[in-house]
């Protein structure tokens, strides 16, 4: 690693206000993604910020809405028996990232704030149409993935909550890399009153996208067989060591069947 200053801000508006200083100040959450990148050099920081004493580990469930904070970690997301209840898929999904070391260190706005595109939380948040909210506005999840470790995001800003709308049924179903845990396609399908809405990441070139020709069918009919005949264009796909973009186009079919199957039942 390279030297850098530490600090650790017990308020939102300090926090805030060293990134905007710094240009070379970096956020730090659960620290998953940024810890390696710091000890391969690939970041040279003059300070980083930990956002852990600002207070933002909570759940909480606002009538319709599931309410998460930035610095929630996935295995308190997936014991939680709010989000059991509301959105028993999102349980589901944080119980299976990584592994449980993992688990109790990375957080969901680390995940998000990064938008790896194997991670599984874009799919989720992507799929339930959530709200992300950040110490400046409030984001829609269709504005705020934009491709390949790409968000809305502005300099300096940073998470504060994800709201995410209670769906009718949804279900998130991944084919794992045996390794990383990361996936190498997975699909969350969410049923909602506004529609159907189907997000895969681990697929896409760009990372986490939604699947409008699945959408349009199951919209039609929520059913697993909606989606026969109906192919994922491999020009879309992501090739890389782990498999070929032919084989994550076919699996993203496969996934998606199974994500209904369980959702519907």
């Amino acid at each position: 690693m390279y030297d850098f200053e530490y600090v650790k801000p017990s308020a939102l508006e300090e926090a805030v206000r060293i990134l905007s200083e710094d240009d070379a100040a970096k956020a730090i959450a659960g620290g998953m993604t940024f810890i390696p990148v710091l000890k391969q050099r690939f970041s040279q920081p003059s300070v980083v910020v930990d956002l852990s004493g600002l207070g933002l580990s909570y759940i909480r469930r606002e009538d319709d809405t599931l309410v998460i904070g930035a610095m929630t970690p996935h295995g308190v997301v997936a014991a939680s028996p709010i989000v059991q209840q509301a959105i028993p898929a999102l349980a589901y999904l944080a119980g299976h990232i990584g592994d449980r070391q993992v688990r109790y260190r990375g957080t969901i706005s680390g995940s998000l704030a990064n938008n790896d595109p194997s991670a599984c939380y874009p799919s989720a948040v992507l799929a339930l149409d959530a709200i992300i909210k950040t110490d400046r506005r409030e984001i829609a999840a269709d504005d705020y993935f934009q491709g390949m470790f790409t968000t809305a995001l502005e300099p300096g800003e940073l998470i504060t909550e994800i709201r995410l709308p209670v769906a009718e049924c949804a279900a998130y179903v991944k084919f794992p890399n045996p390794a990383s845990r990361y996936a190498t396609v997975g699909v969350f399908v969410a049923k909602t009153a506004a529609g159907v809405r189907v997000a895969v990441t681990g697929a896409g070139q760009d990372g986490v996208f939604r699947h409008r020709a699945f959408e349009e069918a199951l919209d039609k009919s929520f059913s697993s067989s909606s989606l026969d005949g109906i192919e994922t264009p491999v020009d879309m796909m992501n090739s890389d060591i782990h498999s070929g973009a032919a084989y994550r186009a076919h699996l993203v079919g496969v996934i998606a069947r199974r994500a209904v199957d369980i959702a519907s039942a």
